[in-house]
């Protein structure tokens, strides 16, 4: 949906307002109000073997609280690696990882000492409770209603009782539009049915921050504005966003900035609308115009 239109769009560059609820969030900019911070950020996979494979390559990056970052590229340049460093699901081999004002970082990690090593587990599954992330396969469990999926979490992870937990997931359903769809399992629901009740199940953690890998991308055609459209409205409710998608309508209507990556490097970054209509670097010309 490279041309689809998102008519509550916001000019980039220029100071808005979102409004979540009765009240109005001011646009920030990065440099102002850092939520999360990357500082020289690498990843390999398979290091040390014959195939070794140099995956993020010193990443520097900044996201402002409420900021929508779109990042793009081509296939296999880190895009995902990127927000799996970022809620430590594949923690980076070198570099640092800032959020909420702690340092992460491989350097930080505990040895063996038990207790030690508890401890910082604990933090970690804290950590991802203020990170929601939306899989490219949704990641539902099958034999779980929605209802059951989305409050999973918040029982075992918060420790919410099952009234509670279960108010929760209600709530949440509702956001996306699938109250009614509350038990239903996951194969009695369409594909963008099923990544809505993904992205309610993140939202129940209440984050700070979400991360969607590529969620359009397993879907059918028809359901990717729906999709694209319950994302709209997180940004416009001041959910700090990075979003990996190809969707370019989206990222240039609901994107604050977009980041391309090539080769494991960040190659060009800056607001949505202008990069899209002018980037500077030869690499990003030439993907936009494969893909616009």
């Amino acid at each position: 949906m490279a041309g689809a239109h998102y008519s509550a769009g916001r000019p980039c560059g220029r100071a808005s307002v979102r409004t979540a609820g009765n009240y109005n969030l001011p646009r920030v900019t990065a440099s102002a109000n850092g939520l999360l911070r990357l500082e020289g950020v690498n990843k390999w996979f398979h290091r040390g073997t014959h195939r070794h494979l140099h995956v993020l390559k010193d990443i520097d990056l900044e996201v402002a609280r409420g900021e929508v970052l779109v990042v793009i590229g081509p296939s296999g340049s880190g895009k995902s690696t990127l927000l799996r460093c970022i809620n430590f699901i594949a923690p980076p081999d070198r570099g640092k990882v800032v959020f909420l004002g702690r340092e992460w970082s491989v350097e930080n990690a505990p040895g063996l000492h038990p207790t030690a090593r508890l401890r910082y587990e604990r933090d970690l599954v804290e950590l991802r409770t203020q990170i929601g992330m939306v899989f490219q396969h949704f990641n539902l469990f099958p034999h779980m209603t929605s209802l059951q999926n989305v409050a999973l979490a918040p029982a075992r992870v918060l420790r919410l009782g099952p009234h509670d937990a279960r108010v929760r997931a209600l709530e949440q359903l509702e956001r996306v539009g699938l109250a009614d769809k509350a038990h239903a399992f996951p194969s009695q629901l369409s594909g963008g049915q099923k990544q809505r009740v993904a992205i309610a199940r993140a939202l129940a953690m209440r984050p700070q921050l979400m991360l969607f890998d590529e969620v359009t991308s397993a879907l059918d055609p028809e359901l990717i504005g729906g999709i694209l459209e319950e994302m709209k409205k997180l940004a416009e409710a001041g959910m700090t966003m990075i979003v990996v998608t190809h969707e370019m309508g989206f990222a240039r209507e609901v994107g604050d900035r977009i980041v391309f990556m090539d080769g494991g490097q960040i190659v060009e970054q800056g607001p949505a609308r202008d990069l899209i209509r002018n980037p500077s670097s030869a690499r990003t010309q030439a993907f936009l115009r494969a893909i616009l």
